[in-house]
């Protein structure tokens, strides 16, 4: 099978593991050992980028950033970015920003920060453009994956940059989904029957 490096997966109703009903999950990085993704539309409640920035002590966090260009201070949701090291943070954003100790481009536009320094930029309003900020994160073992999209619990869909960040969390599932002409309401929880 080809890198799914890139892509998203999409949980069906098949999907048997309740964290990922409903779950678009964007996949960072593949090779022979397993995949790692964050899973892009399901925001933990009651914790906001400034709500983090805070009590990780984060320089500036809240305020103005003073930049010529009238830079806004993001305080958007903080994602359940999946079941593995949800105390550690990712943030998938635009590639405006790279940090050389914790930023890898994933694909043409689309880079992943493990550092803490780009969160305290978006609390200052100088961090990306655009941005997903999540606390742990999805991973599966050598060809663990592939069975799971065999079986069914997953589809898969190219990344578009506008249904990652312009997209209401509320609505990805279901745009994603049609995106690869699938109607949500035509699935079934039984998948591979007639």
């Amino acid at each position: 099978m080809a890198s799914l490096t890139g892509k998203l997966l999409i949980a069906t109703p098949a999907m048997p593991d309740p964290r990922f009903a409903h779950a678009v999950v964007f996949l960072c990085a593949q090779s022979g050992e397993g995949t790692m993704g964050l899973i892009i539309n399901k925001p933990l409640p009651d914790l906001t980028i400034q709500k983090l920035a805070h009590h990780l002590q984060l320089a500036g966090a809240g305020a103005h950033s003073g930049l010529a260009d009238g830079g806004e201070v993001a305080d958007g949701p903080v994602h359940f970015g999946g079941p593995v090291e949800t105390g550690r943070g990712f943030v998938l954003h635009s590639q405006d920003y790279f940090s050389a100790d914790g930023s890898v481009q994933v694909m043409d536009g689309l880079v992943l920060t493990t550092s803490s320094d780009v969160l305290a930029g978006m609390a200052r309003g100088q961090g990306p453009a655009h941005a997903i900020a999540a606390l742990g994160y999805a991973g599966w073992g050598a060809e663990q994956l592939e069975r799971e999209l065999h079986s069914g619990g997953w589809l898969l869909a190219d990344a578009d940059p506008d249904l990652l960040f312009a997209t209401p969390d509320g609505e990805k599932w279901d745009k994603t989904l049609r995106s690869i002409g699938v109607d949500p309401r035509m699935l079934s929880g039984r998948i591979g029957h007639a």
